[in-house]
């Protein structure tokens, strides 16, 4: 059975009916649930002002005691249309010399007003577009590692699963293939580092435009794990979007992987970790590799000489001063607060004046973008990883 509905006016209508039929105020009240002060209040409201008693009436102050007078919105409005190209501090400085009288209003207070009225320009900020970073061949082990993620697939249990793959681009050793629940982060965080540990640094690690190798909304494409690549002196390659067939060497081993490991697929992560395992073994050591001519990739690929060791704190000796990234994303200097983006979160930037109230912000080598007095967030500079030419096919 459905609920019935009920509207107030419909209420103080039935209310005001009865007591017009000849009842009593006391037992009405009561059987309304509202006490005789407010019967009387509704009777008397009806008697003088007839069935428009009986809306709602607006619970808004007469007055607010903060509110902007309206002639300083309208000189505000004037001096605006004098001059369209003045912003909010300019006419307030205006209206203070005009009226030295008057209490003046914040920028705020006047930006809010050029709002209202639509007399704002807000610039459309410029949106990262991934485009790829130029892509260099390797001819000894360690110098390039290609990663990805092979596509999803439905375990026995019905969860999926996500492979993530580590290859050598010269040797085409697999150093690493682990499922995971999810392509989050923090996974991907432990399978590098244990990688790193067993193997060594690669000089550089090529990967797709998705994450977490990057991320669509930071800066240049930066992601937390891409900047931990970056601190331990690992060079980051992109792939154009849209253009596998530059990580083919990678793309091909999943080829490979998905026939030997996942059709069908096993019941959980444990057995199907167990298959991979297998794989990697029979991979690196006991299957021949035509484009190795026959050879092993364990046979060709050694462990990189430089040893994992956690980075230690970028210095910036040629700036004016040093700031860590708050966990929020921001640089705080003084009371002002400056977005920068939150996967440099807890990382250390170098800020240096390069002109009259202009700073450059810089992360290890790299210039990530500039800001001045008056807005508060970065504008990211010219891409430190752009490649002067992308390249439309994996370089042999």
């Amino acid at each position: 059975m459905p609920w019935k509905e009920c509207k107030p006016m419909d209420e103080r209508l039935r209310f005001v009916a009865r007591l017009l039929e000849g009842e009593k105020m006391a037992p009405l009240c009561r059987e309304f649930g509202i006490s005789r002060v407010t019967g009387y209040k509704i009777f008397n409201r009806y008697k003088e002002c007839g069935l428009d008693a009986l809306c709602d009436r607006s619970r808004a102050p007469y007055r607010q005691a903060n509110r902007l007078p309206f002639q300083i919105e309208r000189t505000i409005l004037g001096i605006k249309n004098e001059y369209p190209s003045w912003g909010a501090p300019k006419i307030r400085d205006k209206l203070i010399r005009g009226f030295p009288m008057i209490k003046p209003p914040a920028i705020s207070t006047v930006h809010a007003v050029l709002d209202r009225h639509g007399l704002v320009k807000r610039r459309k900020r410029r949106r990262y577009k991934a485009q790829g970073t130029a892509l260099t061949d390797s001819k000894r082990p360690n110098g390039l590692w290609c990663a990805d993620y092979k596509g999803e697939f439905k375990l026995g249990n019905r969860r999926y699963c996500y492979p993530l793959t580590i290859s050598d681009y010269r040797s085409r050793f697999l150093v690493a293939c682990e499922g995971l629940a999810s392509t989050k982060s923090d996974f991907a965080f432990s399978v590098f580092e244990r990688a790193f540990k067993d193997f060594g640094l690669p000089e550089a690690i090529r990967t797709d435009n998705g994450l977490p190798f990057a991320s669509p909304n930071a800066l240049f494409g930066l992601s937390r794990l891409s900047i931990w690549w970056l601190r331990l002196g690992i060079r980051i390659q992109r792939i154009q979007p849209g253009h596998p067939q530059q990580n083919g060497r990678h793309e091909r081993l999943h080829l490979t992987l998905k026939q030997e490991t996942t059709q069908p697929a096993a019941f959980n992560f444990l057995q199907q970790q167990e298959r991979f395992d297998d794989f990697i073994e029979v991979y690196n050591n006991q299957r021949p590799h035509q484009a190795l001519s026959g050879a092993y990739p364990g046979e060709v690929y050694t462990p990189s000489a430089r040893q994992y060791q956690p980075p230690d704190e970028p210095d910036y000796p040629w700036h004016d001063r040093i700031i860590r990234v708050t966990r929020c994303g921001r640089i705080c200097i003084g009371k002002r607060k400056i977005n920068l983006s939150t996967v440099f979160a807890g990382q250390l930037v170098g800020v240096r004046e390069v002109e009259d109230q202009i700073w450059l912000v810089s992360f290890l080598d790299y210039d990530l973008g500039y800001f001045d007095n008056e807005r508060g967030r970065v504008e990211p500079g010219p891409n430190p990883f752009a490649p002067d030419k992308v390249l439309t096919m994996c370089p042999e």
